[in-house]
Parts: structure tokens; sequence; C-alpha cells
């Protein structure tokens, strides 16, 4: 065993305690630094980010302080309290708007807006038609249910045709519950477009739908659909164009040109209802779906708006459409016809009739001279033959009476038309200028 003496245990003690300090300081001055390298890395990336998203007044401005810190001048307190305003605004600004897009995406929020833009502008419509009973008596009776769009504060409604069809009373619910009754202002067949009005109280402010421009649609735009299918509360969906420009026949007389193809779903009780951009305006008046089970299959069709806002107009000022018309007397072409008055043809709108005095007859278009019985045995009338053949307006192929009133829905009095006749086993065109249907005709309609 080695003995120690006191002097050397002192010494090495001591000895001890001062490696122990030595040791200490170093690695606190090493982890000091590197604490300081993190937090200026730090620094330096937040700093990035608060520049990247300010403005470049606020980037300028940021800049500015930092340069007269490091140059040490006079302005150097005040520029680094602007800078730190800066600093504390666009963080702020950054967090809000991080806490916001971590709820809902862009897509989400743009439908939300929409909706909450527009809902309460929609309408739920239903009707009451007459009926009869099982003692041929008659009753009133549930008839159709669809939407409508309030396009004015006066309670003024765009809706379709179908919807009110045949109503004896026309009921109109709106999104805080309240209902009142309708009247119809006008309806246009051929565009499947209706305006009807209710009358709100005093001191209540409607929420309207601005018409938006339809001219401008392309294929692949998203579209939104608001309605109360199944007579549920409002309800959204989504889609995008699908088509644009399609013929649809609504009915046996009646196509509707340039209609808007949508995969958003139309349910039953969304006809009537609103197709939208992402703006929340109008582009289409929602009519029709294709389906063989009567749900929605992805494929559905809305009226354009410029259609829409041009009927709409008319109907609120006259009630009906003023659309500019020949005056004749078509008749559909058939085979029967054709045989019986040995024609090569047997389509197209047969001229039983012109107008004398009126702009078809100054134009040149021939009526029939032959006098012959047509229809049924029960409902015959009287056509002439022998009378040009129209087979074709502007750039449209008249084979149908559904063709020809079609080519005619969007055209005004005074508009001039290329009309394509078959005349004596020929083709000829004519320049026809449109009269108003405002005025009397002195020949019978269509019974067609």
């Amino acid at each position: 065993m080695k003995l120690y003496s006191k002097t050397q245990l002192i010494h090495a003690v001591a000895f001890g305690l001062a490696a122990g300090i030595i040791i200490a300081s170093v690695s606190g001055y090493f982890l000091t630094t590197a604490k300081a390298s993190s937090r200026s890395d730090s620094a330096n990336q937040d700093s990035a980010s608060i520049l990247e998203g300010a403005d470049s007044s606020d980037s300028e401005k940021l800049a500015s302080a930092t340069k007269n810190q490091a140059s040490g001048s006079p302005d150097s307190s005040k520029d680094i309290s602007r800078a730190t305003l800066i600093e504390e605004r666009s963080y702020s600004l950054a967090q809000k708007t991080a806490s916001f897009d971590s709820a809902y995406t862009q897509d989400e929020l743009q439908n939300i807006s929409v909706y909450e833009k527009c809902n309460e502008a929609v309408v739920n419509i239903t009707t009451q038609v007459m009926g009869v009973n099982w003692f041929l008596e008659p009753v009133i009776q549930e008839g159709g249910s669809g939407s409508g769009s309030i396009i004015d504060k006066r309670g003024y409604v765009v809706t379709n045709v179908h919807v009110i069809s045949d109503a004896s009373k026309i009921n109109i619910s709106l999104a805080d519950g309240t209902s009142y009754e309708g009247t119809v202002i006008g309806k246009d067949v051929e565009s499947d477009i209706a305006v009807i009005k209710f009358d709100p109280p005093d001191g209540v402010t409607l929420k309207t739908i601005d018409f938006g421009n339809s001219d401008n649609l392309k294929v692949g735009q998203k579209v939104i659909a608001i309605g109360n299918p199944f007579a549920l509360e409002r309800t959204m969906t989504t889609g995008i164009i699908s088509g644009l420009g399609r013929p649809i026949q609504e009915s046996a007389n009646v196509i509707i040109r340039n209609m808007i193809q949508t995969d958003a779903a139309i349910n039953p009780g969304n006809s009537g209802g609103p197709l939208l951009d992402t703006k929340g305006k109008m582009v289409g008046i929602n009519t029709m779906i294709i389906s063989d089970s009567g749900s929605s299959a992805g494929v559905g069709f809305a009226v354009p708006v410029s259609t829409a806002r041009r009927v709409v107009d008319d109907l609120i000022s006259y009630r009906k459409v003023r659309r500019g018309v020949m005056k004749i007397y078509p008749v559909q072409m058939t085979s029967s016809i054709a045989n019986y008055a040995r024609l090569k043809i047997n389509y197209g709108i047969l001229v039983s009739e012109v107008e004398r005095g009126s702009s078809a007859e100054k134009a040149g278009l021939l009526g029939g001279t032959e006098q012959v019985r047509y229809g049924s045995r029960y409902n015959p009338t009287t056509i002439y033959l022998g009378g040009d053949i129209i087979t074709g307006i502007d750039n449209i192929s008249i084979r149908t009476y559904a063709d020809y009133t079609s080519a005619l829905e969007s055209k005004r009095p005074g508009d001039t038309v290329t009309v394509t006749v078959f005349r004596n086993g020929e083709s000829k065109k004519l320049k026809v200028t449109l009269d108003s249907s405002d005025t009397t005709s002195q020949i019978k309609e269509s019974n067609l």
C-alpha cells in the first residue's frame, strides 16, 4: 500500500478541479456556438419566408433597415422598428392564411363561396293542377315541382315552362321558409323559359342572382348547379361543361338549340334552377337530363343565359317573346304528300299559303295553287300543293317543323335570313326579311 503526504493530496485535488473547470468551459463554448448558429439559420429562413409573402414595398423597407443597422446609420433604430412591424404583420398574415388553408382546399373555398352567395336566391316551386276524380268531378291535385332563380328584387323568378305547365296554382318557397303565391308573367315554349312573380312584403330585401355571359364558355370549364331536388333543402352539385351548342329536341315541335351539356348532377327538382360559374354568375338554366332511369346519369342540359336574357326581357316587357316570322302557312312534308304530289323529296316545310303584302311575298316565296283536303277522316284540313318547300334557313337544315321553329327562335323582326327552297325540281335561295309576330296574320295558323 502506497502512502501520500497531506501536501500531495491537496495538490492532486487542486489539479483535478482545474482540469474539470477547463473541460466544462470548452464544452459550454462549443454548445453556445452551435445554438447561436441554429438560431441564425432559423431566423434567416423565417426572414426569407416573410419576404417572399410580403409585397415589394415591405421588402425594400426591410432590406433598407438591415443595411442601416449594419452601417450604424442614425436612422437604424427607426428602420429596425419599422422592419419589426413589417415582420410581425407578415407573420400574422401568414399564420392566419396557413390556419385557414389547412381547413379547406382552394376548390372547396370556391364552392362554399358560390353557395353562400347564391343559395338564398334559389326558390322551390310547387304547383297544383286541375284533375278529375272517379266520378268525373273536377278536383285540385298536386302537380310538379322544380326550382327557380330570383333575378329581380321585385320578386321576378325565372324557371322552366315545364315546371309550371298546366298549373292552376303556383307556390314559391324561399330559403327562409316563407311561401308566396306566384303568378305567370309569360311563357316561351320554344326556349322552355318562363317568368313568374311573387310580391315580397314591405321591408324584405330579396337576394338575387345576376346573369353572366355564356358566349365565352369553354368545354372543361367548372360549373355549379343549385336546386331543390326531391323537395329537400337547397343542394349544390359541381361538374364541368361537357359540350356546347347541343341541339336538343324537347318535344315533337320544339328543338332547343345551343344547349349547354354538363356532367353536374341535375336531378328531378333541379329543373329551372341556375347553372353558375365560379364567380356565382348564372350561365344557364338547368332544363333536362338524358337518363333511362329518370335520375341523373351525368348528361344534363341547360339553356344558355344568352338565350334566357333575351327571352326574359321580352316576357317581362311584353309578356311574350317578339320574334321575327315568315307570314306563311307551313305544312310538314310527309311521304303521303310527296307521293300524292309526285315530288322528289318527302321532308321540309311545304309553303301552303303566303300572306299578301308580307315580306315573304315580296321576297318571292311562293304558296300552293292546288287545293286538297288533308288530315284524318274526322279532322281534315285544307292545304294547297304546288308551293315552295323550305329545306334550309341560313345554315340550318330544315327537315321537320321543329327544325323550322328552332331556326327562327333567335331571330328578331327586321332580320334577314337566307331561305333555301325546293321549287320545280331545283334548289333556290331567297333573302327574306322577317315580319313581326305582333301583327295580325290574315292566314290561318298551322295545326301541326
